[in-house]
């Protein structure tokens, strides 16, 4: 990975935000902690993680909001840690741009293990010759690149860049993981499960536990996405539902007669 492991811990008990340290320079990172939300915005700009952990209730500007600034202005993987446990919490953590959602208190390992799978999450897909002949184009450009093109939109594995009717556009990591996935995919349907292990950095063999919650956070990251593409579920330009099962591309535009 090109990126340095530079990581800012967003936490106001002190215990914790030594522990998340501790944690985090475990397994390799340089870690920048902040007491409250403000300070951790501060840190984000000056040192560009690659991972940053938010605490949600902290005085002042909240976990959300914090989340919702930050990812105006960085792609850093962003996981919020809370007390609350209630689902509406975790899906209104993922709107506002964060990639994973652990409740307190956690387990050091789990933490660990989840931010792994973040960071192993896969940037080239494997079903590249199946999309150019079944929904989106797939070339390799000179520099090896992997590019997907489908219905105007265009997507580059490499750069991480999206274009939408050649306006960029600006996707969390999960949206963009997601987005690259059902391109790769092309017509064929990918599971809200699928899409839940690929974002944790697993495959699939049918025996992976895979939560209510898990899909339930997928719904959220296409709906984000398709806010961003600005297409509507009912009549979807790229992506289509398959109710009961998960998504996939819409069929390609046809070539002019």
């Amino acid at each position: 990975m090109d990126e340095a492991r530079i990581a800012v811990v967003v936490e106001d008990e002190d215990d914790i935000r030594a522990l998340l340290t501790a944690v985090l320079e475990q397994a390799g990172f340089d870690v920048h902690g902040a007491a409250n939300a403000t300070h951790g915005l501060e840190l984000v700009r000056a040192h560009n993680p690659l991972v940053t952990t938010l605490d949600v209730n902290m005085p002042g500007m909240d976990g959300f909001e914090a989340a919702k600034r930050i990812r105006a202005e960085s792609s850093t993987y962003i996981v919020m840690l809370s007390a609350r446990t209630e689902e509406i919490d975790a899906l209104q953590g993922l709107e506002a741009g964060a990639d994973d959602y652990i409740a307190k208190p956690f387990r050091p390992r789990e933490l660990r293990a989840r931010i792994d799978a973040m960071l192993r999450r896969p940037r080239q897909h494997a079903s590249t010759t199946a999309a150019a002949s079944s929904g989106s184009a797939t070339t390799k450009t000179d520099d090896s690149s992997v590019v997907h093109e489908h219905r105007g939109l265009v997507l580059n594995e490499s750069t991480r860049v999206v274009t939408r009717d050649g306006d960029d556009l600006e996707l969390t990591r999960s949206e963009f993981d997601i987005l690259a996935d059902l391109l790769a995919s092309g017509r064929r349907v990918r599971s809200k499960s699928e899409l839940a292990l690929m974002l944790r950095g697993e495959n699939s063999t049918g025996v992976e536990y895979v939560s209510e919650s898990d899909a339930r956070a997928i719904e959220v990251h296409v709906a984000n996405l398709r806010r961003k593409l600005g297409e509507s579920p009912a009549d979807p330009r790229w992506i289509e539902t398959v109710r009961g099962v998960g998504y996939r591309l819409t069929h390609p535009e046809p070539s002019p007669s």
